[in-house]
């Protein structure tokens, strides 16, 4: 919006300069008025101009003031646009960061998880292995036809195995029967030989 200039001002001047050139010509014969007239009209053109050039100035300045704020606006726009998507850009940052490390977090809960359950696994077929060879063990030695043979057990994922020496084929085959016997046995391996008998001396 353009502000006008304030005229009261210039025409009250121009008004009294014209009348102190009038006050003046009157004084004068009538050859001086002329020229008194013709210096009332270069004044009142110069105050004329003065005031037209004045106004232009104005102008010029106010429009000046408004492109500088323009550009000022357009200038803080562009920073707030700026500082706008670099929140987002560190946002979104922020966030695959976070999405990254819960996603690490059950990864590691997972394996943790899995480890306990292996270690779990592992440690009940151990007593399990375990307590199948006690149990054989007590077997064999509650049995009046093995009870003194020196027969080793060992026990794999449920799998037996028998080793040692017995007198003969039927307590080889005594010996397997009692171990598949047992709970949670899964195979016996045989690894019993039977004893060789050595002729006595007569």
């Amino acid at each position: 919006m353009k502000t006008q200039p304030d005229y009261s001002t210039n025409k009250i001047l121009a008004a009294s300069c014209l009348a102190a050139v009038l006050g003046l010509a009157a004084c004068q014969p009538e050859g001086q008025a002329e020229k008194a007239g013709k210096k009332v009209d270069k004044a009142i053109e110069n105050v004329g101009q003065k005031i037209d050039q004045t106004t232009e100035k104005t102008e010029q300045k106010i429009e000046a003031a408004k492109e500088s704020v323009e550009q000022q606006s357009e200038k803080a726009g562009a920073s707030i646009d700026k500082a706008a998507e670099s929140s987002n850009d560190a946002l979104e940052k922020a966030k695959k960061q976070i999405d990254q490390a819960i996603s690490n977090s059950e990864k590691r809960v997972d394996a943790a998880k899995d480890s306990v359950v292996d270690t779990s696994k592992a440690t009940g077929e151990y007593l399990d292995d375990s307590m199948i060879t006690t149990k054989i063990k007590a077997t064999l030695l509650a049995d009046d036809f093995l009870k003194l043979a020196p027969i080793d057990v060992t026990t794999v994922n449920g799998i037996v195995k028998l080793s040692g020496a017995v007198d003969s084929e039927q307590l080889v085959g005594r010996a397997i029967g009692l171990a598949n016997s047992q709970e949670h046995v899964k195979s016996v391996q045989n690894e019993l030989r039977v004893k060789t008998s050595v002729p006595s001396k007569q």
